[in-house]
Parts: C-alpha cells; sequence; structure tokens
C-alpha cells in the first residue's frame, strides 16, 4: 500500500492575522510542521492548497501579502500546489486526477478552518472513494454564531465539524497516531517483500 498524501489547506498569512477571529488549537501549526516534516523525511507526496479569493479587498485577494503562504509552510519545489477560490480543493482544481493519475487513493487533510475548507474538501474526497484521514490536532476553528444567533466558541465548532465527518466521510485521528504509523512505515519498507503504510 502507497503513501498517503498530505493535504495541507489554507495555511495562509491571512490565516494568522488577529482579524481572523477567536481560534482554538494553538498548538495546530507545531503539529502539521511535525507532519510536514515526516512526510517530506518519508518522501511522501504533499500537496499545498492556497485560497485566492474572487471578492475585491479579501485578505486572500491575489497580490495581498494574506494570500501568501506562511513561511513555515512554503512548498518545497518536489510539492503540488493547488490553488482554489472555493471552500473545496477539489473544485475546479484538477487536483482529483492528479492524485488519480500517480495512483494515490489515501489522503491526509491538516489546516484550516476545520469546519470550512477542511471540512469540504473532506466531504468531497470521501465521496469520491478516497480513504481520508482528518487530523484533530492539525486543524483549527474560529468562533462563530449558529444559525439560530447562539454564539458558539471556536472549541464548539471545531469538534462539531469534526463530528459531522468521522466515520461518513472520513476517519478523526491525532498527529502522535499518525507519526508512528509514518516512522513503522518507514522502517518497513527498508524490509525485503514489505511495502509502507503511512496511515491506518
Amino acid at each position: 500500500m502507497q503513501h498517503a498524501a498530505l493535504i495541507v489547506i489554507d495555511m495562509q498569512q491571512g490565516m494568522a492575522a488577529p482579524a481572523a477571529g477567536q481560534r482554538n488549537n494553538p498548538g495546530a501549526e507545531d503539529n502539521i510542521a511535525r507532519l510536514l516534516d515526516g512526510w517530506r523525511a518519508a518522501g511522501a507526496p504533499v500537496v499545498h492548497v492556497r485560497h485566492i479569493s474572487r471578492t475585491p479587498g479579501s485578505p486572500f485577494w491575489p497580490g495581498q501579502p494574506g494570500a501568501e503562504f506562511q513561511p513555515r509552510f512554503a512548498p518545497l519545489a518536489a510539492a503540488h500546489v493547488v490553488e482554489k477560490n472555493v471552500p473545496d480543493c477539489f473544485i475546479h482544481t484538477g487536483l482529483e486526477r492528479w492524485l488519480h493519475v500517480r495512483g494515490i487513493s489515501r489522503l491526509v487533510m491538516v489546516g484550516v478552518s476545520t469546519n470550512n475548507s477542511v471540512e469540504a474538501s473532506a466531504r468531497t474526497a470521501g465521496n469520491l472513494g478516497f480513504a481520508t484521514q482528518v487530523v484533530a490536532d492539525a486543524t483549527f476553528a474560529f468562533a462563530k454564531r449558529d444559525f439560530a444567533g447562539h454564539a458558539r466558541s471556536a472549541d464548539e465548532v471545531h469538534w462539531m465539524a469534526l463530528a459531522n465527518l468521522d466515520g461518513e466521510y472520513a476517519q478523526v485521528v491525532q498527529t502522535e497516531a499518525l507519526l508512528s504509523n509514518l516512522l513503522a512505515g518507514v522502517r518497513s519498507s527498508c524490509a525485503p517483500d514489505q511495502n509502507p503504510i503511512v496511515a491506518s
């Protein structure tokens, strides 16, 4: 079984600005960086996704600093970069074809925000038949009001989004478990007649 592709969603400078709002998971960036380092060391495929807004004045409008990748998550030359205009990274991007051409059927999703681009992308990935995992402690969300007008904390938004996904469109996992499986996969790839498994 081949390596899973790590999908790093919308880790752009605009997401780190104070105007983005109250958020949860302050350690998410560290976990994303750990997973990114692990994937790179294993030579496994990495896809960087960034949102390019079609709304003038948006911090994600082309050419604005907010649209640029955070330096910590800037793609390397070997990485695939996807630019999207809607939350779902599969819509009008060619990502599905890129994955199929390379025989990639397993995806691990990290980034922001849990209830928006991550959830939308994971739903489509699951519906398209990809074995998809979303890393709970390597994603984060922002506080918002629900449709009834009740204030919901960033944690509440985050955990409900993950509850919507788990067991239906994806499996929700933690960073440590993925890193352990990644290391085991690298070790097994050094043994004869065995294939590496990145995620289970």
